[in-house]
């Protein structure tokens, strides 16, 4: 099988090394691809966000599968326009992919299936933000309601910051979502489907915040870690049945099917489980923990969504053991990332690539906020967590950032759910 991933971040990296790993996988290409997924994969010049393009390369490449990364290229259109080559795509169509895209949408597929979400006041202009503030209430959760890397939301006490962050949505042109702040911790959850049968996979952790015990600004992801040894018995069928499938089974029913990789963001509250957002692909850096544990072939679990033959692929297998990845950030991240310093140590052992590039000598550089994913596995969560610290300290970047406590929490029995 020929397998063509879109992307250029740490996901994509991880995708390449477990696809890499897969006697199915022929032949393995990565576009645009970055300094690591070169060593795996080869690299193919393309604009990620252009459909027509992505099909192009695809035909051209001869590739039996694609598979999307980002979301920007799903929302876009860009599975729609390979399979209308003919090339069977992991990834959901632009319709499908708007659960993602529109934050309002996916709340009126959860209303109609079901699910259980936060309360939220959709926002169009200034008068109505100043009334949905007050209707919510303290800590205010105001949210972009397009895509925003991960960055789109801010969660604060301060009234002033919130109504900061939604005039610079409106300002620019976007709409905003105010929620209910829901307690309790952050599970995220994946589910291979193709539109039917839904197959969920490990859940994980992420640590959204960029410094230690959650403080400043949010990010993309500084870290995340799997499995979760404080999650409640039955977490992951119990999602399956209240979230995953009745979020399926009503795209369908709108004549949207989801094919592709649904992501549920979970919150565990005193009133039972909500969901926070949905995502239309791979989470990034939960991806970069639960391959790792996988131990079913990659290829041909997408191939199956992809072609819709879900059903009768064999149970998932999971390794033992437990998987810790930790961000290498540029300074000045998130805000005003620095780019272009040179990177040592980036062809380690269980190092990811998210932002980097190669120059003309050959010399690994950094070119976007979150330069690196540092993973490692280990026989539990402790050992995980030590072996991806031991391998940060091998990493040479000027001024990098990185969180210290990833895991910490877990590993030291401080999180519960409600």
């Amino acid at each position: 099988m020929r397998v063509l991933v879109i992307g250029s971040g740490a996901r994509e990296h991880a995708l390449c090394v477990a696809l890499s790993s897969d006697p199915a996988v022929t032949a393995l290409a990565c576009a645009p691809g970055n300094a690591g997924t070169r060593a795996i994969a080869e690299p193919a010049d393309v604009h990620a966000a252009d459909p027509v393009a992505v099909a192009a390369l695809a035909s051209s490449w001869r590739a039996d599968l694609v598979v999307v990364g980002p979301e920007v290229p799903l929302v876009a259109g860009a599975a729609d326009a390979v399979r209308d080559a003919g090339i069977a795509c992991f990834g959901p169509s632009e319709q499908a992919a708007q659960i993602e895209g529109s934050k309002s949408f996916a709340k009126h597929v959860m209303a109609a299936a079901g699910v259980p979400t936060a309360r939220s006041w959709p926002v169009g202009g200034a008068a109505e933000l100043e009334t949905a503030l007050d209707e919510a209430g303290p800590p205010y959760v105001v949210k972009d309601d397009g895509l925003a890397a991960g960055k789109g939301v801010v969660v604060t006490t301060d009234r002033d910051a919130a109504v900061a962050h939604g005039h610079r949505v409106l300002d620019a042109g976007g709409a905003v979502l105010v929620e209910e702040h829901l307690d309790g911790p952050e599970v995220s959850l994946f589910a291979v489907t193709d539109g039917t049968t839904v197959l969920p996979l490990l859940p994980a952790q992420d640590a959204k915040r960029r410094d230690d015990g959650d403080g400043g600004p949010n990010t993309g992801g500084m870290g995340a870690y799997a499995p979760l040894p404080w999650a409640p018995p039955g977490l992951v069928d119990d999602v399956l049945v209240t979230v995953l499938q009745p979020t399926v089974d009503e795209m369908a029913r709108r004549g949207e099917p989801f094919s592709g990789l649904l992501y549920a963001g979970l919150a565990l509250t005193s009133r039972g489980i909500r969901v926070v957002e949905f995502n239309a692909r791979f989470g990034d850096p939960e991806t970069q923990v639960v391959l790792p544990l996988l131990e079913t072939p990659l290829a041909g679990l997408l191939h199956a969504a992809a072609t819709g033959t879900l059903a009768g692929h064999p149970p998932l297998r999971w390794r033992d053991g437990a998987a810790v990845t930790v961000v290498v950030a540029a300074p000045g991240y998130p805000e005003r990332p620095r780019t272009g310093d040179p990177v040592t140590g980036a062809d380690a052992e269980g190092v990811l690539h998210a932002g980097t590039t190669v120059d003309a000598e050959g010399t690994v550089r950094s070119s976007g906020g979150r330069v690196l994913a540092v993973t490692a596995v280990g026989e539990d969560l402790a050992a995980a967590r030590r072996r991806a610290y031991e391998r940060v300290a091998g990493v040479r970047l000027a001024g990098a950032h990185w969180r210290t406590d990833i895991a910490l929490a877990a590993v030291e029995g401080r999180i519960t759910a409600c």
